[in-house]
């Protein structure tokens, strides 16, 4: 039985890589793709999204843009880290397909009336698509197998020190999703850290010859210049996103913990900080499996096969 998913995402490199691993695995049936703003804005995210699509001959999925800015606050983009596109370093065809007229969280509340079985969201950016849409569809809950989300830390953060970006971008929504009641599994630093492709990994990707491989090697190339800063201390690129469609392809490369994870929505220290109770201090029950460990050669040979079934 294929699982249906949904991909929420904001491409960006990470989930330009994380789409293409998605539809190269028949075992995962992507019911729709929608769009945040976070690595860029909503339009540039959008057009990625659909130049992404139109690359790998899938203009049979439909599109969606979602908010313009986070709920409450105003968008903070990761240029700096993607480019002026979002996607800088390829050479990507144009869009041939348009995006659906109606919101991402309308599209979504769609999909999940329609599917037979309950659906699995996959958000890869800001939450904020995805809280709207537990807000405006409540009722649409028991349709939501899990959410499986790339976002915070149990430790430190990369956007300040204590945050990760997408959950500093929109700490509201993601609070929102948090306590929301749904199954979540999170894909945050302490996992993609340790997911690095090196420069051997990247001469493997190039070294598969068809235009979608050499693609994710033009992707990898550029993603790996902002990480070279020695101040991070990595041999090589984090693959956050694509973190989660590992997961759900082989979740035996992961170690996790159920843990109580809350999200700091006050302070202007600690703002957008997923405290995550590892050691049940607080008597919370569990609302997430925090995934903290991965076999990154397994990851990496996932990669590769993922490439090899473009042909």
């Amino acid at each position: 039985m294929t699982l249906p998913i949904i991909l929420d995402c904001d491409p960006g490199h990470d989930d330009a890589i994380a789409m293409i691993m998605a539809l190269a695995h028949p075992q995962l049936e992507v019911l729709a793709v929608t769009t945040s703003a976070g690595n860029q804005t909503q339009a540039k995210t959008l057009h990625n999204a659909l130049r992404i699509l139109t690359l790998l001959n899938r203009s049979d999925i439909p599109v969606a843009a979602g908010a313009q800015k986070p709920l409450h606050r105003p968008l903070i983009i990761a240029d700096n880290v993607h480019g002026e596109t979002g996607l800088d370093g390829p050479v990507l065809p144009e869009p041939n397909f348009a995006a659906q007229s109606m919101p991402a969280w309308e599209l979504m509340a769609n999909k999940l009336r329609e599917s037979l079985q309950p659906v699995t969201l996959v958000p890869t950016g800001p939450l904020t698509n995805i809280a709207i849409l537990l807000t405006l569809y409540p009722e649409l809950k028991p349709k939501i197998a899990q959410i499986v989300l790339m976002g915070g830390a149990a430790g430190v953060g990369n956007w300040t020190p204590a945050a990760e970006f997408n959950i500093y971008v929109d700490p509201q929504a993601a609070d929102l999703v948090f306590s929301a009641g749904v199954p979540l599994v999170m894909c945050g630093l302490d996992v993609t850290h340790q997911a690095q492709i090196l420069a051997d990994d990247v001469a493997r990707m190039r070294a598969i010859q068809n235009p979608v491989a050499q693609c994710v090697a033009d992707l990898l190339e550029f993603f790996v210049i902002y990480h070279k800063d020695p101040k991070w201390g990595f041999d090589g690129a984090p693959l956050h996103d694509p973190c989660t469609i590992a997961w759900l392809l082989q979740p035996e490369l992961f170690e996790g913990r159920d843990c109580h994870v809350a999200i700091e929505t006050c302070s202007e220290l600690t703002l957008g900080m997923t405290v995550v109770d590892r050691y049940q201090l607080t008597g919370h029950p569990a609302n997430a499996k925090v995934l903290l460990g991965v076999d990154r050669q397994g990851f990496v040979d996932l990669l590769a096969r993922s490439l090899l079934a473009y042909g």
